[in-house]
Order: structure tokens, then C-alpha cells, then sequence
């Protein structure tokens, strides 16, 4: 996905942001954005990819502050909300005893709807306080596009690609129906802190690796996954994959530039540039299929 004018502002608030997060001092603040907004002058362009340029300014942010992490403690409130919720998540998914059609398709959507675990972006509520009421009111709502039908025969060897701390339990129900139906997965996570991301960190504190056959990670800290910084084993299982599952608009902007498929992104459209750039409207639950015959 190519960058947009509304990028450079929603950019700059995540720093300010994070920023915030990480120091109380206002003059350091204000030298990260100084130091940010140059780095958004040197490498804004409308044929720019938009995560490659977040990227940029993300990695300029942290070496400013001097903080390697600045959603450490945002994460484990994160991942606590995420654990409250996770039962009621259960419920709804196995209610009623549903064929595997259907339970995928719970699966797949209440994974969905736990990408709303995303904290910073500009005029978007995450607060832990508000997500059980979200994720319910979302849950009922459904898919707005469902392609879970035609991911069902594609689950020999997947590849998944994680995004933010929270919703990764969520994607372990996924896991748990993928193996049900007889899949192998290759779970992929973040090569270091960026963002909420999750990382090889989280992995092992929640033995998050026992519920997948392998895990890899993008090689970085990039934000979303930039081909040029990615290990070439990675592009090779992407390759080889009978289906990537892309969670999150991160990885999103970075893929959709490339043509590896079959691909199923499975996101809320919480950035109207995303929606516009997917084709469909913004505040929507997402499980689309592409690259695919």
C-alpha cells in the first residue's frame, strides 16, 4: 500500500503517542518529534510503501527517546485485558457444538475482532474498560467480508503472520481449529520490539510456540514485514505456503506490494487509507482471500 497524505499526520500522533508513554519530559518529547518529522520530510512520497516509511520513523523515535521498548508495560496490560476476555471468546466460538465450517469461520472472526487490541492510532479507542462490550457487539455483528469458505481447502501448510499482543490469544483459537482440521502452521512474529507487536518474547512466556509446528520471525523490527529486511527461509516458506494468513493492516500495507497467495488478511479497517486501499469501508471486520485463483 502506497502512502497517503493522512498517513504523515496519524504517523506523528502514534510518536507523540509512544513518546508520551516512554518519558514525561516535554523537551525530549518535542526533540523525538523535531528529530521524526525530519525523518518524514527526508522520505515522504506518495510512491513510498507506508509501512516502509512508519518504519523509518518508528526506529528514529525509539533511538531519540532511547528506549528500545516503549509499550513494554502496554503489552502486559494488553495481554491482561486479552485473558479476561478470552473466555467469553470460547463460549461464543463453541457455542451450540458447530461443524467445522462454521467453527472456522467463529475462529476466524473473533481473531478479527481481537485486532481491535491496538492502542495509538489517531481517534481510535482501544481502552480495556470498553473491549468485552467491543468484542461482543463486533462478534454478533460478523464478517462484513467472509472468505473463510474458500480458505478451508487451503489449510494444508499455512503461514501466519501475527500482529499486536492481545489478540494473539485469540489467534490461538485459530490455531487450535487449523490443527483440528489437519494443518500444519508456521507462526510468524516480530524479529524485535516495534509497536504492540508480538515477538519471540511473548512466544515463550505463553508457550505460544506449542500450539503451532514452527515458529520464525521477520527478521527485524520493521513495522508490518519489509521483503528486503525478511530472512530468505521466510520468503521460502511464504512461497511454498498453501495459505498465508496475514493479521493486522501492517502487514497489509507491506504484502499488498507483492504477490505472494494464496493470502488471507484478517483485520479490523480501522485506517480509512486501509479501507480505501482493500475496497471497502472503514470500521469493517475483514477476512479477505486474494491472490487466489
Amino acid at each position: 500500500m502506497k502512502m497517503s497524505p493522512r498517513c504523515t499526520y496519524c504517523l506523528l500522533s502514534r510518536v507523540h503517542f509512544q513518546s508520551k508513554l516512554s518519558t514525561d519530559d516535554e523537551d525530549l518529547i518535542s526533540k523525538t518529534l523535531q528529530e521524526c518529522l525530519c525523518v518524514m520530510n527526508k522520505y515522504y512520497n506518495p510512491e513510498a510503501v507506508s509501512a516502509s516509511v512508519a518504519t523509518k520513523i518508528h526506529r528514529k523515535c525509539y533511538e531519540v527517546l532511547e528506549d528500545g521498548d516503549p509499550y513494554e508495560v502496554t503489552k502486559k496490560l494488553i495481554n491482561q485485558a486479552a485473558l479476561k476476555v478470552l473466555p467469553v471468546a470460547r463460549e461464543k466460538i463453541y457455542e451450540n457444538s458447530p461443524d467445522d465450517r462454521e467453527l472456522f469461520r467463529r475462529a476466524v472472526l473473533a481473531s478479527v475482532v481481537a485486532n481491535y487490541f491496538d492502542f495509538g492510532i489517531m481517534g481510535f479507542d482501544a481502552s480495556e474498560d470498553k473491549f468485552e462490550t467491543a468484542f461482543l457487539k463486533l462478534f454478533d455483528h460478523g464478517l462484513d467480508v467472509d472468505d473463510t469458505p474458500k480458505m478451508l481447502g487451503l489449510l494444508k501448510d499455512v503461514v501466519y503472520l501475527a500482529d499486536n499482543c492481545g489478540e494473539i490469544f485469540f489467534d490461538m483459537i485459530v490455531f487450535d481449529v487449523i490443527k483440528k482440521l489437519g494443518g500444519n502452521i508456521t507462526l510468524v512474529v516480530r524479529g524485535g520490539p516495534i509497536l504492540t507487536d508480538v515477538t519471540m518474547k511473548e512466544v515463550k512466556e505463553f508457550e505460544i510456540d506449542k500450539k503451532v509446528d514452527r515458529v520464525m520471525t521477520t527478521g527485524s523490527n520493521a513495522v508490518g514485514i519489509l521483503i528486503e529486511e525478511a530472512p530468505v527461509e521466510l520468503l521460502e516458506v511464504m512461497k511454498d505456503a498453501t495459505l498465508i494468513i496475514s493479521k493486522g493492516m501492517a502487514n497489509y500495507e507491506t504484502l499488498s506490494e507483492h504477490n505472494f497467495g494464496p493470502i488471507a488478511y484478517l483485520l479490523l479497517t480501522k485506517c480509512e487509507c486501509v479501507a480505501e486501499d482493500m475496497g471497502v469501508e472503514q470500521g469493517f471486520s475483514v477476512a479477505k482471500l486474494m491472490n487466489y485463483p
